[in-house]
């Protein structure tokens, strides 16, 4: 079959199905409330006025992210028809309801998650997906994942980093972890961009959000969560990064060598020992990588390499990064048929229990 230049092979065509694993969606109305928002101004999250004045902005490229993330139905279903995905887990894109006060996030949550449970309903052999909570009220977003879990059959929680600034490590957000193993549903942490006191140094020059900011942030946060003893208190916690796990896995022997000289020195305070030996233990354990934004060879193999051909899964990133010549270099893969099914399909179909 010919297929246009740069096009995947449709997905029955290969040996396995291809799942992406972190495709975004916002209601039309959340969209017009953050519209809103920023036409007020006052005292906004500096990474949210940036990237979202860009992304509700009036140029063709933001035109066609909007008319994309907005859709969760036949227009987003032919783009992945002709790129050969079959399924996406959907999530609510990055910052979530995590910029509302309490009781406004909450609600918005449910009303995202009502919505994104309608449009599994419709097409159900085509979506799956995450549910949005407010960690604001780790109470009332324990409660949403278990309704969005139980009764909606969503798969697990997006959380999009830090919330106004505030970071998982901290125990009183612990209640969503307990939620989590309890359910045995996986938490995706997404990235956002640098909280306000890191942001000023990377806006200066525009690395504060794809290129590098989301990267820097996210990683962050997770090793937080890690040091923190999160995964020793919740051992059977399940966690997904995106974009190769946010650069972490290239990371692993400075992270362990000094983490271990940390705990030797009793340097810091709040730096305690783990019960592994290893923060790399934690991110084969409890950790998966999507490769979300970064389709290149030579990084998916090493993530392969070092951390195992079980826990790296494909995402697209759709709809900031809708590139279908991306698939045909993951396709072409050099790795067996075996690993290229666990890659695509399995592995995610084991994560999300699809």
């Amino acid at each position: 079959m010919n297929l246009p230049k740069g096009k995947s092979r449709p997905a029955q065509k290969a040996r396995y199905l291809r799942i992406a694993t972190e495709e975004a969606f916002a209601p039309p109305e959340l969209l017009r409330e953050w519209k809103r928002m920023l036409d007020r101004g006052g005292n906004l999250d500096p990474g949210f006025r940036d990237q979202w004045s860009y992304f509700l902005g009036p140029s063709p490229r933001t035109a066609a992210i909007a008319a994309r993330i907005t859709d969760i139905g036949e227009a987003r279903i032919r783009d992945m028809d002709a790129t050969g995905i079959a399924r996406q887990i959907l999530s609510l894109t990055n910052p979530g309801v995590q910029l509302f006060e309490p009781g406004e996030a909450a609600s918005w949550a449910i009303s995202c998650n009502d919505q994104l449970a309608e449009a599994i309903r419709r097409n159900p052999n085509r979506f799956s997906g995450l549910a949005a909570i407010a960690p604001q009220n780790p109470a009332a977003a324990s409660k949403e994942l278990e309704r969005a879990v139980g009764k909606l059959g969503l798969k697990g929680a997006i959380i999009n980093s830090h919330t106004k600034g505030e970071y998982l490590d901290d125990p009183k957000f612990w209640d969503i972890f307990a939620a989590a193993e309890s359910l045995d549903v996986p938490i995706y942490l997404h990235p956002s961009t640098p909280s306000p006191r890191m942001y000023a140094p990377f806006a200066d020059w525009g690395l504060e959000g794809a290129i590098y900011g989301f990267a820097v942030e996210t990683s962050l946060h997770l090793l937080r969560i890690i040091v923190s003893g999160v995964f020793d208190r919740f051992p059977k916690l399940r966690m997904v990064v995106g974009h190769l796990g946010e650069g972490l896995p290239f990371w692993f022997f400075r992270l362990d060598f000094f983490h271990r000289a940390n705990v030797a020195s009793g340097r810091y305070l709040k730096v305690k020992k783990l019960k592994k030996n290893n923060l790399s233990d934690y991110l084969r354990e409890n950790i998966w990588i999507t490769t979300s934004g970064m389709a290149w060879e030579p990084a998916i193999l090493y993530c392969e390499k070092v951390l195992g051909v079980d826990r790296v899964l494909y995402a697209m990133d759709y709809p900031y990064q809708f590139i279908p010549e991306e698939v045909t270099v993951t396709d072409n893969l050099p790795i067996p048929a075996a690993a290229k099914k666990k890659f695509y399909q399995t592995n995610a179909e084991k994560v999300f229990k699809l």
